[in-house]
């Protein structure tokens, strides 16, 4: 016969006797119940640490009540769930920036993610040759397609643009001398500064000209027999307006080939198609600068090529096997997951004419405000019946950025939600637009907005699916009322 539960007097003060033993706790019914679902050794952890952390409470006042044994295992199953759950979590981005560095960049498309469970669920071929039966080379899986998408005659690839740059340096550079101008020393998100990787790569900046003009004699004075490379750095992360003067990578392929120096130009964001033809401000493409003369060219797999983190390096192929040969190159290699990616992804330009449908990043930037507009006005009323009558809600035009560096000042017309405190300038409403943003925060599927001139902005651009929004509004409005 089972011993009957321990009596406990609500009301009263636990004392450190009254704690029952990891043991005890763990073969009650609901503690078999949790080992069995979880098994042992994660149960048996998280009680001993919720023992403790009620030993410690003990000292400072703990009601009794909260030691009978329902509300320990309550307390025990609670904390064997929080142990198992993710802190990685798909949000909803109604920050109005499409490329967000800090939600992850580029979404994938679905043809993409297919590739990705059908490859990575079973062995593959990553550096298998399916023809000859001979180990095969993991670059063979992308550079026909960045060669045909590119006009390069080669190209590897690598984990981010970081590491392309830091690579193509190594490889071509170490110990000589790399002419950029100071105009284009830039810094990226992480305080990666162009300087600071030169260093890293073992090769010398040679700074030329002044932060907001540089010529072609300021190139020509600096070249030396210390030369190796030239290199031209697209400031796709700001803009320097006003008196300005730089060099383009024609003049700039003209002097490199002239001097026996190679030329290469770093495109950070790198887009493979013209942007003008969706309605979008245009980037330099990477087949623009091999066109040109570029001897090699780096840019990124996740920002407007809208695939996954990677670094791409397109060239001749004399330059491309020296970088491949570099030592740098099997520590920077890209691994398998998000090869599969990038090989999905680049598939898709071969049918650009369907891009604008099958690539989210694309998709999106091409969206419309009138149907931007269409999807702000479906989510309004049920928003403000959900935070009536702390908040006012309504709809106004917005103006989105496509982000993670790619061009920094233009901005798409677009539409959200306008969230703020009744008298918006009243004591307090900031603390009230911070408990909001924390609520939001807080959901299930986490909602990222702005804050700004006295409101919690929901640029709803990236919304695609509204009932993503409506669906965790009855939870949000429980969760203001509390």
């Amino acid at each position: 016969m089972a011993a009957p539960a321990e009596s406990i007097v609500h009301g009263s003060q636990a004392t450190l006797r009254q704690l029952p033993s990891v043991d005890r706790l763990l073969r009650l019914p609901a503690g078999r119940a949790l080992i069995e679902q979880h098994g042992h050794t994660l149960v048996a952890r998280q009680c001993r640490d919720l023992l403790e952390q009620l030993r410690q409470q003990v000292s400072a006042g703990l009601d009794v009540a909260q030691l009978e044994e329902p509300a320990l295992l309550e307390a025990l199953r609670a904390r064997c769930v929080q142990a198992l759950a993710s802190p990685f979590k798909r949000v909803i981005n109604l920050t109005g920036t499409v490329i967000h560095t800090n939600l992850g960049r580029a979404l994938l498309a679905d043809e993409a993610i297919a590739q990705v469970v059908a490859l990575m669920t079973g062995p593959n071929n990553l550096e298998f040759d399916l023809h000859s039966g001979a180990r095969g080379d993991r670059d063979s899986l992308v550079e026909p397609l960045l060669c045909r998408l590119t006009g390069a005659e080669a190209a590897t690839v690598v984990n981010n643009n970081a590491a392309a740059v830091l690579l193509t340096l190594a490889a071509l550079a170490r110990g000589k001398q790399v002419i950029v101008s100071r105009g284009e020393l830039v810094e990226i998100g992480g305080a990666f500064r162009m300087p600071d990787v030169m260093r890293g790569a073992g090769a010398r900046l040679v700074e030329v000209g002044t932060t907001n003009a540089t010529h072609l004699a300021d190139y020509e004075r600096a070249i030396s027999e210390r030369t190796a490379l030239i290199m031209k750095v697209h400031t796709s992360n700001y803009a320097i307006e006003g008196f300005t003067s730089s060099v383009g990578e024609r003049e700039l392929a003209a002097l490199a080939q002239a001097s026996n120096l190679l030329l290469a130009c770093d495109l950070g964001s790198g887009s493979l198609v013209d942007l003008s033809k969706y309605g979008l401000p245009r980037e330099p493409l990477a087949a623009d600068m091999i066109g040109i003369g570029c001897d090699v060219v780096t840019f990124s797999g996740d920002k407007l090529l809208g695939g996954p983190q990677a670094g791409l390096i397109v060239g001749t192929r004399k330059v491309i096997d020296r970088i491949r040969a570099n030592p740098l190159k099997r520590a920077l290699r890209i691994s398998k997951l998000p090869l599969a990616v990038l090989e999905a992804t680049l598939r898709l330009y071969l049918e650009p004419e369907k891009l604008a449908q099958r690539l989210p990043t694309l998709r999106l930037m091409c969206r419309t405000q009138s149907a931007i507009r269409a999807v702000a006005e479906q989510v309004c009323e049920p928003t403000r019946r959900a935070l009536a009558p702390r908040y006012t809600v309504q709809v106004v035009d917005m103006a989105s950025q496509i982000g993670s560096g790619s061009l920094p000042v233009d901005r798409l017309p677009s539409a959200g939600l306008r969230i703020a405190p009744p008298l918006p300038r009243r004591k307090g409403a900031g603390a009230a637009l911070n408990e909001l943003a924390a609520a939001l925060r807080a959901l299930p599927e986490p909602v990222i907005g702005r804050i700004s001139d006295d409101a919690l902005n929901l640029d709803v651009r990236c919304l695609e699916d509204p009932s993503r929004l409506l669906s965790q509004l009855p939870a949000l409005a429980r969760t203001l009322a509390a």
